[in-house]
């Protein structure tokens, strides 16, 4: 009966038994040539002599149709417009095949496939607006450099990662700790659906499964794992956040933490971070400045729209881009000549001025007008 899988089933089969890690999963992978099937094929005796597997795991890879419904969930996957990738596949994210425990199965919703160098914006729920003004501005910034930047859906700052992404056209990947069908928190609906259309959606949980304190550490550890760098906003000293901070050191990624006020603990985890040999970051260009990519894995920026002039940055509104085509030549600005030059309220002019730097087109000078960033 074994032999009816094919070797993706068999793949999706492993992943979702119980009382078996990816560790495990991966050490039998290796023993047994790598081919998913033969672990069904081979002998109980036989698989209790690979490390970390004894009779409960052998018991329940024999009788695997006992707790796992194959067919209810192919079903699931063909409805849900979902698909799943194994480690042989091309767009499973390259960096995550390095850890020591990467998920054999990743289920995916949307087409994003990591071709691009992708960093980790996390934090706390409990954020304040400095923490979420910050997270959404690095993410924007980050995705128009061409970075997939990656975060766990979750409320606060991952919530302002995503949006700032997705809010100059960049990608963004959001990394479930429960199964692909669930949304949590649910006020995040609108942003999975974002998400799915332009990025990925992945969880390494068959459908049905819901969030407790291990499947988020499990979560935690792909979202370090596929990046080549960790931002970490605000975090409580024993935030969730932590835990994705010391995957990424553990798996010898690049961290960094964003200082904030001393008498706000939800900044006392990016201190502590910082104490232990995080690099403090106050920029993206940190981050730039700490990148040695090698040839062909620097990121692709955005590319501008066709028609654009010359120099314009892509993703401008209509009033971004008229403001924004006041200052060529080198012009210095200030917001009243501004909007005498526009015809735009001051009002406007203020926020028009504050999303053109944070798309990184204009900066402000110590004496108040803005410039073009060269």
């Amino acid at each position: 009966m074994s032999d009816e899988l094919t070797e993706r089933q068999a793949f999706l089969v492993l992943n979702a038994l119980p009382n078996i890690g990816p560790i495990t999963l991966n050490r039998l992978l290796d023993e047994l040539g790598g081919d998913p099937r033969e672990i069904f094929r081979t002998e109980r005796r036989r698989l209790e002599g690979v490390k970390g597997v004894g009779s409960v795991i052998s018991a329940t890879l024999a009788g695997w149709r006992e707790h796992f419904d194959l067919a209810r969930e192919e079903a699931r996957l063909a409805q849900s417009g979902a698909d799943f990738l194994t480690g042989r596949d091309p767009a499973y994210p390259k960096l995550l095949r390095e850890i020591s425990d990467p998920p054999i199965t990743l289920y995916r919703k949307g087409h994003y496939d990591f071709s691009q160098p992708c960093i980790a914006i996390i934090g706390s729920r409990r954020t304040t607006l400095y923490g979420q003004a910050t997270a959404k501005k690095l993410g924007a910034e980050l995705a128009r450099l061409g970075f997939c930047v990656v975060s766990g859906l979750a409320r606060g700052i991952d919530t302002a990662a995503h949006e700032g992404a997705l809010s100059v056209g960049g990608k963004t990947a959001a990394v479930l700790g429960n199964g692909i069908d669930l949304v949590y928190p649910p006020e995040n609906l609108q942003l999975y659906r974002k998400i799915e259309e332009s990025g990925a959606v992945l969880s390494e949980f068959p459908f049905g499964r819901r969030a407790d304190r291990q499947s988020f550490a499990m979560r935690n550890r792909i979202v370090a794992g596929m990046c080549e760098a960790t931002i970490v906003v605000e975090s409580d000293v024993d935030g969730g956040a932590m835990i994705t901070a010391r995957f990424a050191g553990e798996q010898g990624r690049l961290l960094f933490a964003v200082p904030g006020r001393i008498d706000q603990s939800t900044s006392a985890g990016c201190h502590q971070l910082i104490r232990d040999g995080a690099t403090l970051l106050t920029s993206v260009d940190d981050v730039l400045g700490e990148l040695n990519y090698l040839d062909g894995l620097r990121p692709s920026p955005i590319p501008a729209k066709p028609g654009t002039p010359e120099g314009t940055p892509a993703n401008l509104t209509a009033d971004e881009a008229k403001v924004f085509a006041c200052f060529a030549g080198g012009a210095l600005l200030t917001p009243d000549a501004l909007a005498e030059q526009t015809g735009l309220t001051a009002a406007r002019i203020s926020a028009v001025l504050m999303m053109l730097e944070l798309k990184r087109a204009v900066a402000k000078r110590v004496d108040g007008a803005f410039e073009a960033r060269s």
